[in-house]
C-alpha cells in the first residue's frame, strides 16, 4: 500500500487595523527535511485578523492539495496545520462553535479542499510561525504600495530560515495538540525568547481597534514597580491581553447610586440587557475573546453569560474581580453620603486608604486585591486574549497600575456602562493600555 504524503501547512493572517488592510501567508513544509516545498500569500483588501487567518488556511491546504496529484482521495496525503490563530484551530478542530457569518463559509470551504481525516490542527505560539507571518506581512506591505505579493519579491524563507528544522516539526501522524499544550508552550516562549516586532497578528489584541494603540507598539509603563519608557521596554512575544468590560445598565447606574460587593446586588435593568446583546455582537464580529472571566456579582454574570452565549464559550468566576464594598453607602447618591457622612466622605476623597463608613474597602484594599487577581490570570491566561467583566473600580485600577498613575487618577477616569477598555501585560511585568471607554457598540 502507498504510503501517505506528509507535510505540515503554516498559515498566518493579519489586519492593520482590524477591520483594515490585510493579507494572509502560508507555507508547506517537509516535516522530514524541514524544506519550505510551497508559499502563498494575498493582499484581500479591507477584512478582519480571523477573515485573513482563515484565508491564509484555505490557501495553505490548496498548496498543499497541488503538490500531491490524488490529495482528494482518502489516505494518500496527511497534513498538520500550525497557526498561531487559537480561534481557527479550535473551530476547525470542532471544539468551538462557528457562529459569525464571516466565518461560516470560510470554515466550509477550508473543510472541502481534503478529506476531514487527512487534517489535523495545532495551535502554535506566534514565534513559531515567523515564516508565515513574515509573508503575511509581506502581502499588506504590497498592498499599501497598490500591489500584489510577488514570489520573486519574497525573503520570507530567507528571513526565517532555521525558525523552524526538521527537528523542529512535530510527526504527521501523531495526535493532534491540545489547547493546554499549546498554552504551556506559549508560556515557556514568552519567558524565554523575544518576538519580532510588527507581526501580522499584533493587532488582535485590541478588540475595538478604532481606538486602539497601533499594531507591535511596546509596553508603555510597569505594572508594578518604576515604569519604563515606553518605546524602549522590550515586548516579549503575544501578551496576555485582559479585555475590560463593565456591566450594562442596573436600576441604580442611572441614579448614580453606590452599588458595590455589599448591597443588594441587582440584576441588569432592560436597557442593561439591551446592552449586553450590543457588546456581545460586537466581540463576536471580531472574533478575538478565547476565554470569560466574570465578577461573582449578578449584574457581571448576566453580562458575561449574554456575550458567552454568542460565542460559544464558557463563564469562570472570579472573586478578585467583585466591585469595591461601599458599606453603608451602598444605594446612596453620592449627595446622600455627603448629607449623612460628609467627614467620612471628605477623607475617603482625600486618602487611598480611607474606607466608606461602617466598614467598607479603601482604595488601598481594593487595589492589593486586585493586582494578586491581575497577577494570577496573566499567569493563567499568558498569550491569550480574556474578556474580564466587572465593574468601575477593578477596571480603573487595572489601567491606574498599568499606567503606574497615583490613586488620585481614579477620579479622573470616565468609565460608561457596558464600556470596553483593554490592557496587554507581557512576559517581562510591563503593560500596555490599549483602550479606554469605548462606548461605540453602544451607538
Amino acid at each position: 500500500m502507498t504510503q501517505p504524503r506528509q507535510f505540515v501547512v503554516e498559515a498566518d493572517g493579519g489586519s492593520r487595523g482590524n477591520p483594515g488592510p490585510a493579507g494572509y501567508g502560508a507555507v508547506v513544509i517537509d516535516p522530514v527535511t524541514g524544506e519550505t516545498l510551497a508559499e502563498a500569500a494575498e493582499y484581500i483588501g479591507v477584512a478582519t485578523n480571523n477573515v485573513a487567518e482563515y484565508k491564509g488556511l484555505i490557501a495553505g491546504l490548496r498548496a498543499a492539495k497541488a503538490l500531491v496529484p490524488d490529495a482528494s482521495a482518502d489516505g494518500a496525503l496527511l497534513v498538520r496545520v500550525r497557526m498561531d490563530s487559537k480561534l481557527v484551530v479550535e473551530q476547525m478542530s470542532g471544539r468551538w462553535k462557528i457562529k459569525h457569518p464571516d466565518m461560516k463559509p470560510l470554515a466550509a470551504e477550508a473543510a472541502r479542499i481534503l478529506p476531514p481525516s487527512a487534517v489535523t490542527y495545532e495551535w502554535i505560539p506566534r514565534e513559531k510561525n515567523k515564516h508565515a507571518d513574515r509573508l503575511a506581512n509581506e502581502a499588506m506591505d504590497a498592498g499599501r504600495r497598490g500591489k500584489q505579493w510577488e514570489p520573486s519579491a519574497s525573503t520570507a524563507s530567507l528571513d526565517t530560515r532555521g525558525s523552524a528544522s526538521a527537528m523542529d516539526l512535530p510527526p504527521v501522524s501523531g495526535p493532534p495538540g491540545d489547547a493546554a499544550a499549546g498554552a504551556a508552550r506559549a508560556r515557556a516562549a514568552l519567558a524565554g525568547r523575544t518576538a519580532p516586532e510588527g507581526t501580522a497578528d499584533t493587532a488582535q489584541a485590541a478588540p475595538v481597534p478604532t481606538s486602539a494603540a497601533p499594531a507591535g507598539t511596546a509596553p508603555v509603563a510597569a505594572a508594578t514597580g518604576a515604569p519604563q519608557a515606553g518605546w524602549a521596554a522590550p515586548d516579549l512575544g503575544a501578551p496576555a491581553t485582559f479585555v475590560l468590560l463593565r456591566h450594562g445598565e442596573t436600576a441604580l447606574t442611572p441614579e448614580k447610586r453606590f452599588s458595590g460587593s455589599g448591597g443588594s446586588d441587582p440584576e441588569l435593568s432592560a436597557t442593561g440587557r439591551r446592552q449586553a446583546e450590543l457588546i456581545a455582537g460586537a466581540l463576536a464580529a471580531r472574533g478575538t475573546i478565547e476565554e470569560i472571566v466574570s465578577s461573582p456579582l449578578r449584574r457581571c454574570r448576566e453580562t458575561a453569560g449574554a456575550v458567552a452565549a454568542r460565542l460559544g464559550l464558557e463563564v469562570r468566576i472570579e472573586d478578585g474581580l467583585r466591585e469595591t464594598d461601599f458599606g453603608a453607602w451602598e444605594g446612596l447618591t453620592f449627595a446622600e453620603v455627603r448629607e449623612r457622612h460628609g467627614a467620612d466622605l471628605d477623607a475617603w476623597l482625600g486618602s487611598a486608604k480611607a474606607a466608606p463608613t461602617g466598614g467598607g474597602e479603601s482604595f488601598a484594599e481594593v487595589a492589593r486585591r486586585v493586582a494578586a487577581t491581575r497577577d494570577r490570570l496573566t499567569t493563567r491566561y499568558a498569550g491569550r486574549t480574556v474578556l474580564l467583566v466587572t465593574h468601575v473600580t477593578p477596571i480603573k485600577t487595572l489601567v491606574r497600575l498599568a499606567l503606574g498613575a497615583p490613586p488620585e487618577a481614579m477620579f479622573r477616569m470616565e468609565l460608561s456602562a457596558a464600556s470596553v477598555s483593554a490592557v496587554a501585560y507581557y512576559a517581562d511585568g510591563n503593560a500596555s493600555v490599549r483602550l479606554l471607554n469605548d462606548t461605540s457598540h453602544l451607538r
